[in-house]
Order: C-alpha cells, then sequence, then structure tokens
C-alpha cells in the first residue's frame, strides 16, 4: 500500500528510516549497487522527499500475522 514520508529518524545502526503516514517506519538507506538512495543523506534531500510515496510492506501483511497492538 502507498503511504506518503511524513518525516525521518534514525535506527540504532545510524541508518534512515522514513516515518510514513500510516504510522509505520521503512528504512531508506543508500547502499549501491542494491539501494541507490543518495538523497537519503544530506537534510536537504531528505526534506525535498517528504511527501514522496513508498510502498508500505507492513500495511499489506494480513492483519492475523501482525502482533497485537500494544495498549
Amino acid at each position: 500500500m502507498q503511504q506518503s514520508i511524513i518525516g525521518y529518524h534514525q535506527d540504532e545502526q545510524g541508518d534512515w528510516v522514513a516515518d510514513l503516514t500510516c504510522g509505520h517506519g521503512q528504512h531508506v538507506r543508500h547502499h549501491p549497487p542494491f539501494f541507490n538512495r543518495p538523497w537519503v543523506l544530506t537534510a536537504d534531500g531528505r526534506e525535498r522527499h517528504l511527501g514522496t510515496f513508498l510502498n508500505c510492506k507492513k500495511c499489506e501483511e494480513p492483519a492475523d500475522a501482525l502482533p497485537p497492538a500494544s495498549s
């Protein structure tokens, strides 16, 4: 399911994670030749990609495959 980027944060290893409108996060690494995203390396590049749509794989998982939400 396509979700837009609304922000970013870094994980424990320092890799960038896009915060999506659905509430999920998705890594946006720049590791050529597998992942070619040089824009993630600069604040300006990340800012320019706010609103970009990414395919959220977590949103596509069947509901019974997801862990229960914590309250």
